[in-house]
């Protein structure tokens, strides 16, 4: 489009242009655009949100939590889930290749403006967390009857 750059050859630009999406594929990037706010790729716990008209749902996979231990708090809209994963390591064992993840983490999640903060629901089952947040009733869709 605009053949030279700062004094660059309009080749240049392609080339670099080129060499950032073989590295991304070499290295295993997301092809998908990352949210603002999103922690990026291999963050952990990995998690869904999903919403209906009626609530907003947030699954957490985490297994090997301990639930007493987490710390899930909401304020405004903005929902954070704290706690640790402990992986006990016996022996004196040298380990080749470690991909589980032991330690503290966090994440926060910012939620739709109309979510309830006295309406959340958590259950931990099976590894996963799901926390349920409630919308406000003034902002769930209401049926009208025309007369």
């Amino acid at each position: 489009m605009f053949g030279t750059f700062a004094g660059f050859p309009g080749t240049f630009l392609n080339d670099l242009t080129r060499l950032q999406r073989e590295l991304d594929e070499s290295l295993g990037g997301w092809p998908y655009a990352a949210e603002l706010r999103s922690p990026g790729r291999g963050a952990w716990p990995p998690l869904n949100i999903g919403s209906t008209p009626e609530r907003v749902d947030v699954y957490l996979f985490a297994p090997g939590l301990d639930p007493s231990r987490l710390d899930i708090s909401l304020q405004q809209n903005l929902l954070s889930i704290a706690g640790e994963r402990r992986i006990e390591r016996t022996g004196d064992v040298r380990r080749y290749r470690n991909e589980r993840f032991s330690g503290e983490f966090r994440r926060t999640v910012t939620l739709p403006d109309d979510v309830d903060p006295d309406r959340v629901d958590a259950s931990y089952r099976d590894g996963v967390l799901h926390v349920s947040v409630e919308r406000r009733e003034a902002a769930k869709p209401r049926r009208i009857t025309v007369s």
